[in-house]
């Protein structure tokens, strides 16, 4: 922790995202082994991932906002809950946007297939912007508060979107081995989809280490767009092959391990 102390947050959150992206990467490449794998298996870690984004969404997130409101004698009401609502809803008219690209497309070029590759790799892609945003800024808050706890958190924070981003990467190589695509380009194309993290994360870290007053507002619209991301598309498609229960006390699961490896650590 001490050496990683020394570092400046913009440079922490490259290499954490980095790490993210890796992991994404790491979960494209069961293309070169797997042509599928058992739709139960990837429904069981998207339901784990989403309890992980849940938790982390609060512990690393929203919990340091809420203190650092309190350490500077300021509410947190507005700056929790407005940056958690903004976040949220960036997603939503995002997702809008993507929406009705896509069906001009569909009508541009009749192809069906491509748009269900378009579909599946966009978003996926817009659903690690948030992570990477919030991974950068957890960082970013290391310049006004460099303690070991903000440190460990953020950390944690990164191995928790890490964890979950491995069955995002299988999750788009797959697929597209399936659609006939060669192994090689579904990883590329599995892998790529992680890229906008290091990118994101860079430039969340860059600028709330320059506006200090954004910070709060800052890490819970990054907790927001998580939210979001995890009730509309992680949980919907954990249980869209049923077994909702046991997929349910998986979230559960992955919730608690995100719980304990931020408390305890922090």
């Amino acid at each position: 922790m001490n050496i990683l102390s020394k570092f400046s947050p913009v440079i922490l959150a490259l290499f954490a995202t980095l790490f993210t992206y890796s992991v994404t990467a790491l979960g494209a490449s069961l293309v070169f082994f797997f042509k599928d794998v058992n739709k139960k298996i990837l429904n069981s870690m998207l339901g784990f991932s989403a309890g992980v984004m849940i938790a982390a969404s609060f512990w690393s997130l929203l919990s340091p906002a809420i203190e650092m409101c309190k350490g500077s004698n300021e509410s947190p009401v507005i700056p929790t809950a407005l940056g958690f609502l903004l976040g949220g809803l960036f997603i939503y008219f995002t997702d809008i946007s993507v929406n009705k690209i896509t069906v001009f497309r569909e009508k541009e070029e009749n192809n069906k297939a491509w748009k269900r590759m378009f579909l599946l790799i966009l978003a996926i892609t817009l659903h690690n912007i948030p992570e990477g945003l919030a991974v950068g800024v957890a960082f970013g808050a290391l310049k006004f508060q460099n303690s070991q706890s903000i440190l460990v958190a953020a950390i944690a924070l990164a191995v928790g979107i890490g964890i979950q981003n491995f069955p995002e990467g299988a999750a788009v190589s797959l697929p597209l081995r399936r659609e006939g695509s060669s192994r090689f380009k579904s990883f590329m194309y599995g892998q790529a989809s992680a890229i906008v993290e290091p990118i994101a994360g860079v430039i969340g870290a860059y600028l709330v280490t320059f506006i200090k007053a954004i910070l709060p507002y800052a890490l819970s619209f990054a907790a927001g767009a998580m939210i979001y991301v995890s009730a509309k598309e992680l949980i919907p498609e954990s249980q869209s092959e049923g077994n909702e229960g046991i997929i349910s006390i998986v979230t559960l699961i992955g919730f608690a391990v995100m719980m304990v490896l931020d408390v305890a650590l922090g």
